[in-house]
């Protein structure tokens, strides 16, 4: 990368998201952005947002904090809300889990429902937001047994704490599923195309 080439900063520490980034080409350094993210989705919340407005305020919010550290710097927030059937006819967000006894509860609970993924990236220069864009994915969970759940989180391990709802479609996770409505890269947390073609735009990438 030459002095000519904008730094692109990532400010999450999701190992999926600088995954997607490095193997689509971008040269991308990774700063997670420390940010007290219950405290942000119970305050909106209260304030009646939805899903969608938390996730591009959460986004927002990582790149302008880690904008501060890196001038000219094109740094790249995200953030993804999972909203999931209450079972009174409403909705509820559900976040990462806290353990892996957490993680059984939430996925049994997703089981033989269809919930959605919102993923949003804005992107930040010197304070400024200069790009956004949102997503969404419906995921229909099947109906699977507790002995699959079982030999699912023995696998995985630990790594099931790291994403919202607990699943890595990369591997066995892809068995929770019936059906998926919505891009991949979605799915796995980043709007990646159209952040792409922001990138190829602002002189990143090659067009």
């Amino acid at each position: 990368m030459t002095s000519s080439v904008p730094l692109v900063v990532l400010a999450s520490g999701s190992s999926a998201r600088a995954r997607l980034l490095r193997s689509a080409g971008v040269p991308v350094e990774v700063q997670p952005a420390r940010v007290d993210e219950s405290e942000v989705k119970q305050s909106l919340q209260a304030e009646g947002a939805s899903a969608a407005d938390v996730a591009e305020v959460l986004a927002e919010i990582k790149a302008m904090q880690v904008s501060r550290r890196y001038p000219g710097a094109l740094v790249v927030g995200a953030d993804q809300m999972l909203e999931a059937p209450d079972g009174q006819g409403g909705v509820r967000w559900l976040d990462k889990a806290a353990s892996l006894e957490d993680a059984r509860a939430i996925l049994w609970s997703l089981r033989g429902e269809t919930h959605r993924l919102i993923s949003c990236a804005v992107v930040v220069r010197d304070g400024q937001r200069l790009w956004h864009h949102m997503d969404q994915a419906r995921m229909s969970v099947r109906p699977f047994t507790e002995a699959f759940l079982d030999r699912y989180l023995a696998e995985l391990g630990e790594a099931a704490l790291e994403t919202v709802g607990g699943y890595h479609l990369e591997g066995l996770g892809a068995q929770l599923f019936s059906r998926m409505d919505g891009n991949f890269f979605t799915i796995l947390g980043l709007p990646l195309l159209p952040l792409l073609g922001f990138l190829r735009a602002h002189g990143v990438l090659v067009e």
